[in-house]
């Protein structure tokens, strides 16, 4: 009857040995494709995270808690036809603030864009794009101006705040 017993007892182990390592050898490829699913996914996940601080460090977002600064450089130069250098100066730095307007207008309202081609032979013959934009600018601030060798650049920025928006 020990005997018996005994014989039990180990067919019984062995037998659980047995599935035991099947189903580990089994299981294992399986466990391991799904940890390494896992850490994929969790280093995307890190990725996403990170490319999504890169968007918002980069990218300014009018709340009412903050307001954003834009900051941009207008050039200009004066026609080859002036009377002076005085009249040079005045009208490059005429034009060079238009350049700015338009930039901050550019920034904060967009650029509409508008493009046309004609191909003929399967030919580019004519291609043409045509950028505006319509805004108006307030309170937009002289930082500097810089006159040389013809060139004049302005420097200008504008303090956005959220109330000057909801309405």
């Amino acid at each position: 009857m020990k005997y018996f017993l005994l014989l039990v007892v180990m067919l019984s182990t062995t037998s659980l040995m047995a599935e035991t390592v099947i189903s580990s050898k089994k299981a294992n490829p399986l466990e391991e494709k799904v940890s390494s699913i896992e850490t994929d996914i969790s280093s995307i996940e890190t990725d996403i995270s990170k490319l999504q601080t890169v968007v918002s460090s980069n990218k300014k977002i009018l709340s009412k808690a903050s307001d954003v600064r834009i900051s941009v450089v207008g050039q200009g130069v004066a026609p080859m036809n002036t009377f002076s250098p005085a009249q040079a100066y005045a009208l490059s730095k005429r034009a060079a603030t238009a350049d700015a307007y338009r930039l901050i207008a550019e920034k904060v309202k967009g650029v509409y864009i508008e493009g046309q081609d004609l191909v003929k032979n399967m030919m580019v013959k004519r291609s043409t794009v045509r950028t505006s934009v319509q805004a108006m600018v307030r309170n937009a601030n002289v930082v500097e101006t810089t006159f040389k060798d013809g060139l004049c650049e302005v420097e200008m920025e504008i303090v956005l705040s959220h109330a000057q928006f909801a309405q």
